[in-house]
């Protein structure tokens, strides 16, 4: 298995165990969520902001999984098709605690150092409906 394909299947997993993914990533990481339906404007996040958007996330998610369904490893650069899914420890609009939320993920990253230097994320949820 490549290297760097090997460290994206075992950041995603830290982050589905709730175990910190910071081991997993550069001091200089830059993270960019593209535009979606939580985020219609989209997010960049340096090291801190991860921080804080995990600490955010983890009141908000009880739990968490991130399915890898396909990889492919290309030098510095691993491209990943995930499926998320995180269920809601607090009401979110009108979705009830308990709901669980899928979004299907375009997760490109950039190693350097054996770290994540760069992520992108393309992150499609299904529609947010208490019926779904």
């Amino acid at each position: 298995m490549h290297p760097n394909l090997d460290l994206a299947l075992r950041y995603h997993q830290a982050v589905s165990d709730g175990a910190s993914p910071e081991p997993y990533l550069h001091p200089d990481v830059v993270h960019h969520e593209l535009p979606n339906l939580l985020f219609p404007d989209g997010v960049v996040r340096d090291l801190d902001g991860l921080r804080a958007a995990a600490e955010r996330g983890a009141e908000v998610v009880s739990e968490q999984h991130f399915e890898v369904r396909n990889a492919v490893a290309s030098g510095d650069q691993v491209a990943l098709e995930v499926l998320w899914t995180g269920t809601l420890a607090v009401p979110l609009r009108d979705l009830p605690v308990g709901h669980v939320l899928r979004a299907h993920v375009g997760v490109f990253l950039e190693f350097r150092d054996g770290r994540i230097v760069a992520q992108r994320n393309y992150d499609c949820y299904e529609r947010l409906t208490a019926s779904h």
